[in-house]
C-alpha cells in the first residue's frame, strides 16, 4: 500500500467552485492506487464531509477530515481595505498584508472534529468579510485534537517567505506549533511545478530543522485526473464568468493539481522521504467516528402523569380517536391505532408525532391556517387523530405501510402547510420551545444539469449566443433530466431513443465534440449554495454539536450540511410550506386522484 495521503479541495467551495473532482471518481482513485488514508480539506468550508466520510468508508479507505481554514491576519474582526489583484488570498492590504490567509487544519479524533466544526461555524457566524476567517484567538480556543500545518503557498508562514521575511516566517511557524504541539504542527511541502514552491519549499525544510517541527508532503489536488485539467479551467471560467481567452483570467498554474499516486508523491519528495512517510503517520493517527442511522430527535416535554413519549401518544390518539370516531371506537379503529402506535413506538418516533402535533395545535390555537395533510401520512391513523391530517385513512382504506414500515427504518416525513404569512411564527413557536440554538435553517446545493453545463461551456469558450442556444438545445425538453451523454445516445428506461442531430454533431463537428465533451466533465458537480426553501432542521442539543453553521443573507442561521446528510446522521427535518401553494398542491397530489376524492379538496377551498 502507498503511504501517502493527498492534500484535497474538492469541489464545495463556499464562494468559487473550484474542485472538479466527483467525490465516488476521487475515492475510487485513491483506492486503486492502494493508498490507505485520503484527506479532505474544503476551502474555508465542511460541506462535503459527511459525503466524503460515507464514500471514504464504503470504499474501504479511511478518511481524514479536515478543513483549508481561511485566517485573519491577527484578529477576526478586522476589516482591511483591499488593493491590487485579487488572488487566492482576497489580495494586498493597505498594509501590505493579505485580507486572508490559509491553514491546513485535520482531525485526530472525535474531539478535534468538534473543534472544527466550532471553527467553521465562527469563521461565518464571526468573522466573515470577503470569505469565513478564523483567527488566532479561536485557534487558541479550538486546538485540541486538531493537527496543523504550515499550509499552501496563501499562508501565513509561506506569505512571509515569499517576501524574503525569514524572522517573520520563524515567529509565524512557532506560533502555530506553541498552540498545537510538537507532534500536531507540520511545515507541509507542496510541488506542483510553480516557481515559488521550488523556492521556498528548501527554506521550509530548514524552517522545520530549527523549530523541530515534522515535515508533511501533500498535494493540492483540484481535479482526479491529469488530463481533467482542460475541464477544471472551463469550470473557474463558468464560475468566474471569464472566456478561456481572457489572458488576466483567475487560472492555476500547471497542470499538476490532481491526485497524484503515492509513487509519484515519493518520487517528487525522494530527498526529504520522512515527509511523506509522515503522512502515513497522520492517517495511522486520525480516527474519527461518525455514528448514522441512530435517531436523535429533541426532547418534548410531556405534562404531569405521563413517564414516555409513548405513553402520552397513546394517551392524545385514543382521545383524538373518539372526536374522530364517537366515544365507542369500532373494532377497527382500535386494531387499526394499536398496530400503529406499537409500530411507532418500537421505531422510536414517537416524539415525532409529539413534535408534529405540538406544532400544528399551536399553529391552529393562534388562528393559523393548515393544511389537511398530504402524501403518504394520510394513510396514518395516527396522524388523523391528532388532527396533523385531515383525511380518514380507514374509510378511504389507505395504507399506513406507505408512510412508516419496520422493514425500512427510515424517519417519518410529514410536510406541514401553513398559511404563507405566518408561517415565520410557527417556526419562531419551535426555536422558542427546543432552544433558538437547536434549531437552524438547512443549506443546499445547486448542481450544473446537462443544459447548463453546455450552455456555461460555451460561454466559457466565446462562442456566440445564437451557436450556444443550437447546441443547448440539442437536450431535450422531455423527458426530464436526461444527462448529456443520455440525450445523445438515448434512454430506454425513460422510453427515449436519442438525439440522432447531436450525435451526427458531436462526430462531425469538433468544436460541438469539444463543447460536450468538456461540459460532461462537469456536468452534476455542484454549482452553488442556498437555502432549503422549506425545511427546518431541529436538534436535541444546539445545531453545532453534529453541523458547521453558516449565516444566511438575512442574518438567520443554517447548517453547512445537507439535509440528506444531516438525516442520516439522525437529525430531525421538518418542511413547513405556505400555504399559498396548498390548493394545487393536494390537486396534483397523486393520493388523493387514486380515492376519488378531489371534492374533498374543493370543499377546502370553498372554505
Amino acid at each position: 500500500m502507498g503511504d501517502s495521503f493527498t492534500h484535497l479541495h474538492v469541489h464545495t467551495e463556499f464562494s468559487m467552485l473550484d474542485g472538479a473532482s466527483r467525490l465516488d471518481e476521487l475515492v475510487a482513485a485513491a483506492v486503486a492506487d492502494g493508498q490507505p488514508a485520503l484527506g479532505m480539506t474544503d476551502h474555508g468550508n465542511m460541506y462535503g464531509t459527511l459525503d466524503f466520510y460515507r464514500q471514504c468508508k464504503e470504499q474501504g479507505i479511511k478518511p481524514i477530515i479536515g478543513t483549508e481554514a481561511y485566517m485573519a491576519h491577527e484578529h477576526r474582526s478586522e476589516r482591511p481595505s483591499r488593493r491590487g489583484r485579487v488572488d487566492d488570498s482576497g489580495g494586498e492590504t493597505e498594509s501590505g498584508g493579505k485580507v486572508y490567509y490559509h491553514l491546513t487544519l485535520l482531525a485526530e479524533n472525535n474531539v478535534g472534529y468538534k473543534n472544527l466544526i466550532q471553527l467553521s461555524s465562527r469563521a461565518f457566524l464571526e468573522g466573515y468579510y470577503y470569505q469565513p476567517r478564523i483567527d488566532w484567538e479561536l485557534l487558541h480556543e479550538h486546538h485540541e485534537g486538531l493537527i496543523a500545518t504550515s499550509g499552501c503557498l496563501g499562508g501565513h508562514v509561506l506569505q512571509r517567505l515569499m517576501k524574503g521575511d525569514i524572522t517573520g516566517a520563524h515567529d509565524c511557524a512557532g506560533r502555530l506549533q506553541d498552540i498545537f504541539g510538537k507532534d500536531n504542527f507540520f511545515i507541509e511541502l507542496q510541488d506542483h511545478g510553480l516557481a515559488d514552491q521550488k523556492r521556498t519549499n528548501p527554506l521550509l525544510i530548514e524552517l522545520s530543522r530549527k523549530i523541530g517541527a515534522p515535515l508533511l508532503a501533500t498535494n493540492d489536488t483540484h481535479y482526479t485526473h491529469r488530463d481533467d485539467h482542460a475541464a477544471h479551467d472551463a469550470l473557474l471560467c463558468v464560475q468566474t464568468g471569464c472566456t478561456m481567452s481572457d489572458p488576466n483570467r483567475f487560472k492555476f498554474d500547471g497542470s499538476e493539481h490532481y491526485l497524484k499516486s503515492a509513487q509519484e508523491m515519493q518520487w517528487l519528495f525522494r530527498d526529504v522521504p520522512e515527509a511523506c512517510s509522515n503522512t502515513l503517520w497522520i492517517a495511522e493517527r486520525a480516527n474519527i467516528e461518525i455514528e448514522f442511522g441512530k435517531p436523535v430527535l429533541p426532547n418534548f416535554e410531556l405534562p404531569a402523569g405521563f413517564k414516555t413519549d409513548g405513553e402520552y401518544l397513546h394517551h392524545l390518539a385514543l382521545e383524538g380517536a373518539k372526536e374522530r370516531w364517537g366515544q365507542k371506537l369500532p373494532p377497527a379503529v382500535l386494531e387499526r391505532l394499536n398496530f400503529e402506535l406499537q409500530t411507532i413506538e418500537q421505531m422510536g418516533f414517537s416524539s415525532y408525532f409529539l413534535i408534529v402535533w405540538d406544532m400544528i395545535r399551536y399553529a391552529r390555537d393562534h388562528s393559523i391556517r393548515v393544511g389537511p395533510g398530504r402524501g403518504s401520512a394520510a394513510g396514518c391513523a395516527v396522524a388523523y387523530c391528532l388532527r396533523i391530517t385531515d383525511l380518514d385513512p380507514i374509510k378511504y382504506d389507505l395504507l399506513f405501510e406507505r408512510f412508516l414500515n419496520p422493514s425500512r427504518v427510515t424517519m417519518p416525513d410529514i410536510d406541514m402547510d401553513f398559511e404563507d404569512t405566518r408561517r415565520s411564527d410557527v417556526i419562531k413557536h419551535v426555536a422558542e420551545k427546543y432552544g433558538e440554538e437547536n434549531v437552524g435553517f438547512i443549506s443546499t446545493f445547486g448542481t450544473l444539469g446537462a443544459k447548463a453545463a453546455i450552455r456555461d461551456v460555451c460561454r466559457a469558450m466565446g462562442l456566440p449566443l445564437s451557436e450556444t442556444d443550437r447546441i443547448a438545445k440539442m437536450i431535450p425538453k422531455m423527458p426530464l433530466g436526461l444527462s448529456i451523454q443520455q440525450s445523445m445516445d438515448g434512454y430506454p428506461a425513460k422510453d427515449y431513443s436519442g438525439n440522432p442531430e447531436m450525435k451526427r454533431e458531436y462526430e462531425t463537428n469538433p468544436m460541438v465534440r469539444e463543447v460536450i465533451d468538456t461540459a460532461k466533465s462537469i456536468e452534476g458537480l455542484t454549482r452553488n449554495s442556498s437555502i432549503h426553501a422549506a425545511g427546518i432542521m431541529i436538534s436535541d442539543v444546539p445545531l453545532v454539536e453534529y453541523t458547521p453553521l453558516v449565516r444566511t443573507n438575512d442574518g438567520s442561521v443554517a447548517t453547512q450540511y445537507p439535509h440528506s446528510s444531516l438525516e442520516k446522521i439522525g437529525l430531525l427535518k421538518m418542511d413547513f410550506l405556505g400555504l399559498i401553494n396548498l390548493i394545487q398542491g393536494y390537486i396534483n397530489n397523486y393520493t388523493l386522484q387514486s380515492f376519488g376524492i378531489i371534492k374533498y379538496v374543493n370543499n377546502i377551498r370553498n372554505k
